[in-house]
């Protein structure tokens, strides 16, 4: 049995970016439906759960949601050594505060239909399975906003194939911390790995080249894992483990007809450090305000003024980003010597670079 719903705005994926996007298309007094693959909006979390301080000023962070605050950045390199950034934030409970978005978005009244596996487009309507039953929406505008493997990126031939994988686990900790750790180890091939505390408990993970060295991610998380328990930082009494994609590459073409791209389906995503809430939040509201302004005005070619927008704020730091990613995993080998060019606790990787 199919029904028909109709609306100004649909919006793909309930994370941080499309329900940003989706209270700005409400604010502004237009009809917006978000739809949500997951059964609950934020389960299963795949996320390192840290989020700057900064960030409480763009969007809601309910209290509930925050685990604890951290004080600092502290890189480990190769060699031992230790660099101290400040880099005040919050390590969260990514759950809760997806939960928060999406609880604002209802109470403003925007729709969000949860359990629903989008299917593809036919005749201007996007299919969508719902509980046995097949929903067809028709909008006038559709945002992307559901991740790296993005449905509506295929649909718009826009697929980012640049993604490294990451996985993590949630470890008890041996002594509280107020500050993240990052580490350089040669065999975590082309990325790092982390330790973020939450309280009693850490998140601790990586992210590779797909591939790295040879040995599946689970077994370097593993090893990894191992590693930590030496330094007497966390206990191997694992609580859980997640995986996911990380884009390391911003899509050049993040529009097309009525549809758009926003947070991870856009590759909005830091190429160097792996962070993207911040990003997902901001072009999350710029993509809601300037698909509000296509809808109201049934004119599709102002979606590109999204584009410039976004690109204008962050590409430059993103391309950046995309360079010295090249060069770490071309020159691994030389990890001590480019390490100040390709991370961003140096100030050297703000700096032009010299052959």
């Amino acid at each position: 049995m199919e029904s028909l719903r109709t609306c100004d705005v649909l919006v793909v994926g309930a994370g941080p970016a499309g329900c940003s996007a989706g209270l700005s298309v409400k604010a502004r007094g237009l009809d917006v439906v978000i739809c949500e693959r997951k059964a609950v909006v934020g389960v299963p979390v795949r996320c390192a759960e840290h989020i700057p301080v900064l960030l409480k000023s763009e969007t809601c962070v309910e209290p509930t949601a925050v685990i604890q605050t951290v004080r600092a950045m502290k890189t480990i390199l190769p060699d031992g050594r230790v660099i101290e950034n400040k880099a005040p934030g919050y390590m969260i409970r990514r759950d809760l505060f997806d939960q928060g978005l999406a609880r604002q978005c209802r109470e403003n009244g925007v729709q969000i239909i949860t359990d629903a596996r989008v299917l593809g487009v036919d005749n201007e309507c996007v299919i969508i399975s719902l509980g046995g039953k097949t929903l067809r929406i028709k909008a006038k505008v559709i945002i992307g906003a559901d991740g790296p493997r993005s449905t509506v990126g295929r649909w718009m031939n826009s697929v980012n194939k640049d993604l490294i994988p990451a996985v993590q686990a949630r470890v008890p900790l041996v002594a509280s911390m107020d500050f993240t750790e990052v580490y350089f180890l040669k065999e975590i091939v082309g990325g790092y790995g982390w330790l973020f505390p939450k309280g009693g408990d850490a998140n601790a993970g990586l992210g590779m080249i797909k591939g790295g060295d040879g040995r599946s991610l689970y077994k370097a998380l593993r090893d990894f894992l191992s590693f930590l328990e030496g330094l007497k930082k966390i206990d191997m009494k694992t609580k859980g483990c997640m995986a996911g994609w990380i884009p390391v590459r911003p899509l050049q073409r993040t529009v097309s007809g009525n549809m758009l791209l926003v947070g991870d389906a856009a590759g909005q995503t830091h190429p160097i450090t792996g962070a993207g809430v911040p990003q997902a939040v901001i072009c999350g509201k710029m993509a809601g305000e300037w698909a509000a302004r296509a809808a109201a005005e049934d004119n599709i070619e102002i979606l590109y003024g999204y584009e410039e927008e976004w690109k204008d704020l962050f590409l430059e730091s993103l391309e950046r980003g995309v360079q010295r990613r090249k060069i770490m995993e071309e020159r691994w080998d030389c990890l001590d010597r480019i390490l100040p060019f390709c991370w961003v606790g140096f100030k050297e990787y703000y700096g032009r670079l010299h052959e």
